[in-house]
């Protein structure tokens, strides 16, 4: 789109169905290098990314042209089929419905791409269920419970 300028940063959290464990670290780098492909092969920018064992944490910038619940189901889909093809989990698996998607100014952005990529620290101290609402309660997003992600810790 000629003469379109936009600066559109976003955080998507999405989460294994049924919360299952089945990122595991001995291949987590190679979905993540997976989902990267993806997000650059629909010429959107991936500023960071982590798969954590049960959901995952992208921060991307998008074109006006690209919605993110497509970029999301995009990922998802293929995504998921690679895992099944790769064999690094049984046919079980799969992504829970639904996602966050939160928005940064720019001068948030190196903020939040630090948060990503220390996920596995910041979940020593706060669990996804209680990390999921805080987003939910800081960006002021009105939700319904049993609509939010399937948790069960």
């Amino acid at each position: 789109m000629p003469n379109t300028y936009s600066q559109i940063y976003i955080q998507i959290v999405f989460a294994v169905r049924g919360r299952q464990n089945f990122i595991n670290e001995s291949f987590r780098e190679e979905i993540q290098r997976y989902m990267a492909g993806i997000i650059n092969h629909k010429k959107q920018r991936l500023y960071a990314i982590y798969c954590m064992p049960d959901h995952v944490h992208l921060l991307v910038s998008l074109k006006p042209d690209m919605a993110v619940s497509d970029l999301v189901r995009d990922v998802k889909a293929s995504t998921t089929a690679f895992i099944k093809e790769k064999g690094y989990v049984n046919d079980a698996f799969g992504w829970q419905e639904g996602f966050g998607a939160f928005s940064y100014s720019k001068s948030q952005t190196e903020k939040v791409v630090d948060y990503i990529l220390n996920q596995p620290l910041h979940h020593h101290r706060k669990n996804f269920r209680e990390e999921y609402h805080d987003f939910l309660e800081r960006f002021g997003i009105a939700y319904d419970e049993k609509y939010v992600f399937e948790f069960y810790d």
